[in-house]
């Protein structure tokens, strides 16, 4: 089986698409949440995840947020306008959509969850530290997160030592031990570069890949612009920041 794992949409249809054609066949999808925000897009993107084979999605904070779960004085003032912005244009439907999606999910050896699996929609794990009081958070050998927008993947050896590791684009990898695995940003990455990013697991052969590729971030850019969405949501997209 080939699954496809994608994170932190946010709003960019454009980057969605390129992503899903580059990724060519796939039986399933895992999908990490934050489908809405900051981009100018959200009906287009919740439309076609929702419609993905085999599709295993949960609720990030952005998406918790167009639902009044989460008050928007916890963001910074131009993610709040960026959600005020997708309150109004969120289509019934699609609300609906979200309202019925977990925060964490667990099947297999697999666990999803959006920022971290003791906080599954806030928390970032951004260091070891973080990652190694995560650990016990979960039961499964592997644990998806997505939330900080940076492919990487931390491993838990058998004496309880924790290691940050990054692999180039295109280098398969198997995952001997535990471990919590990001597939960095479709939407919006912010490791520096702009390219769309995202993971496919081939369960038959037990390997993982993270993926890059590169999409048409000016009409995103100009799309956002014409939305009237804060700027920096625009020119970001194209440093990767």
């Amino acid at each position: 089986m080939r699954v496809l794992v994608l994170s932190d949409i946010h709003s960019n249809i454009i980057a969605l698409d390129t992503v899903l054609k580059d990724a060519g066949s796939y039986d399933q999808v895992w999908c990490l949440g934050d489908l809405v925000g900051y981009g100018p897009s959200p009906n287009e993107c919740i439309d076609r995840v929702r419609g993905l084979p085999g599709l295993q999605c949960i609720l990030g904070n952005h998406d918790a947020a167009a639902l009044g779960k989460i008050d928007v004085r916890a963001f910074n003032y131009e993610a709040q306008v960026s959600l005020k912005w997708l309150t109004n244009v969120l289509e019934p439907g699609h609300k609906r959509f979200l309202e019925r999606l977990d925060e964490k999910k667990t099947f297999g050896n697999i666990t999803l969850a959006h920022g971290s699996p003791r906080n599954p929609v806030w928390e970032y794990i951004m260091d070891v530290r973080l990652a190694k009081q995560n650990f016990n958070a979960f039961e499964t050998q592997i644990c998806l997160v997505g939330h900080t927008h940076i492919p990487c993947l931390f491993t838990e050896d058998d004496t309880g030592e924790v290691k940050l590791c990054f692999h180039s684009p295109g280098e398969t990898f198997k995952v001997e031990h535990r471990a919590i695995i990001n597939p960095g940003s479709v939407g919006q990455p912010r490791d520096h570069d702009p390219r769309a990013s995202y993971l496919i697991y081939d369960s038959d052969e037990d390997v993982w890949e993270f993926r890059r590729v590169a999409y048409d971030y000016m009409e995103v850019r100009e799309r956002i612009i014409q939305a009237g969405l804060p700027y920096n949501h625009a020119i970001r997209l194209q440093d990767g920041l």
